[in-house]
């Protein structure tokens, strides 16, 4: 007979996205479990790059020092065509965003993470399987068992798949997953070589052939370490997975899934000195192979991400060409978008539209990333008709949005503000305090945050700071922090709330901010609402769409 256990969430897949997930809710107070099919961490460096804006949410989750200190920067690419060089690529970000591209395996990202979430005494329930479960309007049932026998029966306000492109939960829900496969295979191989090619930079080497087709590619993403590089290239028949699979008469992947590591024969070093003897830039040799398997691609997305109190996020959503190494990042926002939102709902202080927010946010996101990775895939970037500091801000995930949601208040379309509700909150620097000699960035205000109120000037006529912060305090039974920001010149004012000058004029410049405003800035990261001029009014009807009565 199994033993009956009981949490509020229970994570399936301590992948990045679960574990992102797991520690998000975690910091924010909810017990949570996380289970995981494998026994131990896969040394894999499956996804490596980390994008500038998940660096903003892992700086806002308190883990940023770390993951900066494995990492490596993306500085750029350099391009080859038929051994000639045809262009090099830099990866130059506006001064005010905070971080660049960053190079990470994700055997390494998953060990940062799993430490933070041991930070808050959770650890990961290896060797887990979930096996089915059952949800009614007060929770959900799951059946686990172990490799050992052992079958659990967890009671959990809510259940979230994490658990990649063959996911259990996503079945179990029943949730379509459409799409399609690229029919080329790939060899990944985690390698070293010793040229003498800049730092932090990739490396796209290829080959067109007389029809103007491309029949040889070599993709190589810079990793820590000298000279180490995950490289991809394209199999050679000996290894094809799917021919193995074929010749043997099985089905590749059990669900007609194909996407991923595959098994069958594993590239060794001899495979990939060929395809470097072809196609490197310069003469080089390759050594100290970590890791090597065959990998494939699909292209799929849920009609939608959840239903009633169970949810799918990362892999077990979407999957897609890892052009632009959108894939890993796009999941670990998923994570974050729907973390404070279950936060809420078991403290049961979520406004009614909370949860369905999730499905309503991300889903267009997951659409959008999924199109524009296979159009990539198949065009390359130069598709994109965008011009190139919008492409590249983009590829940041810097222009994702929500301003459609339910859960922020439109303004009027003729409303000429910089800054709307369900846009990203963007970080500014130059904010001087009473005490501390150092002018600190806002990031380091809404660190460690949940919602934050962010009253600026010192608004001379209306509802002053302090009726607006107590405001905050009484509708969200004191869940938000409230900071007050002061043009530089503004007199000081006695009102009990934490304030900055804003000595340099950053934060008015980068939120277009007049003689009186307010933002609130959820968890996330992403504005519910832009008040100018703002009053306490205004302020509650806008948090009416989160936070319940």
């Amino acid at each position: 007979m199994a033993r009956s256990e009981s949490t509020d969430v229970l994570v399936v897949g301590a992948g990045p996205v679960g574990l992102t997930l797991a520690a998000e809710l975690r910091r924010a107070g909810v017990a949570c479990r996380i289970v995981d099919r494998l026994p131990a961490r896969l040394p894999y460096a499956k996804a490596v790059g980390v994008q500038p804006r998940t660096l903003e949410l892992f700086e806002r989750m308190g883990l940023v020092r770390e993951v900066l200190d494995a990492a490596v920067p993306m500085r750029g690419q350099l391009t080859y065509e038929n051994g000639a060089e045809r262009g090099r690529v830099e990866l130059v970000l506006p001064p005010e965003v905070p971080y660049g591209f960053a190079a990470l395996p994700q055997c390494d990202t998953e060990r940062l993470l799993e430490e933070f979430l041991g930070r808050y005494g959770t650890g990961i329930e290896r060797s887990t399987a979930l096996v089915g479960f059952a949800q009614d309007p007060a929770g959900v049932t799951s059946r686990l068992t172990t490799t050992s026998g052992d079958e659990v029966e967890v009671r959990s306000r809510f259940l979230v798949g994490c658990d990649g492109a063959h996911s259990a939960v996503r079945k179990g829900l029943g949730l379509s997953f459409e799409g399609g496969a690229f029919p080329e295979e790939y060899m990944l191989a985690d390698v070293e070589v010793g040229w003498d090619l800049p730092a932090g930079y990739g490396v796209r080497s290829m080959h067109r052939g007389e029809d103007g087709a491309i029949d040889d590619l070599l993709v190589c993403i810079p990793l820590p370490g000298n000279g180490r590089y995950r490289m991809s290239m394209l199999v050679p028949p000996e290894l094809s997975a799917a021919r193995q699979a074929e010749a043997a008469g099985a089905a590749g992947g059990g669900d007609g899934v194909t996407h991923g590591l595959e098994g069958g024969t594993a590239p060794a070093l001899p495979d990939i000195q060929k395809v470097l003897d072809r196609l490197a830039p310069e003469p080089v040799t390759a050594s100290a192979l970590r890791w090597s398997s065959v990998f494939r691609i699909s292209h799929r997305l849920v009609d939608r991400y959840g239903e009633g109190r169970v949810f799918v996020a990362g892999d077990a959503a979407h999957i897609h060409p890892p052009t632009g190494a959108q894939g890993m990042n796009t999941g670990i926002q998923d994570a974050c978008n729907l973390a404070w939102k279950l936060a809420l709902a078991v403290e049961g202080a979520a406004g009614p539209r909370v949860l369905a927010g999730y499905d309503a946010e991300r889903h267009p996101v997951g659409e959008e990333v999924v199109g524009r990775t296979v159009r990539h895939a198949a065009e390359g970037v130069q598709a994109d008709p965008d011009d190139w500091e919008t492409l590249l801000l983009r590829e940041a995930q810097l222009l994702i949005g929500y301003r459609e949601s339910p859960l922020v208040t439109p303004l009027a379309p003729d409303d000429p503000a910089l800054l709307r509700p369900g846009d990203r909150a963007p970080d500014c620097g130059g904010l001087t305090g009473d005490i501390a000699a150092h002018p600190v960035r806002l990031f380091d205000l809404l660190r460690g945050r949940g919602h934050v109120l962010l009253v600026y000037g010192d608004h001379p006529a209306g509802d002053a700071a302090a009726d607006l912060a107590a405001a905050a305090r009484e509708f969200t039974g004191g869940r938000m922090v409230t900071y007050r920001i002061l043009p530089a010149d503004a007199p000081e004012s006695p009102t009990g709330i934490p304030h900055h000058h804003d000595s340099r004029g950053e934060f008015a410049r980068q939120y277009g901010a007049g003689e009186g405003a307010a933002f609130v800035v959820r968890p996330d990261g992403y504005l519910t609402a832009c008040l100018q001029p703002p009053g306490a009014g205004a302020l509650k009807e806008a948090l009416r769409r989160v936070f319940a009565p």
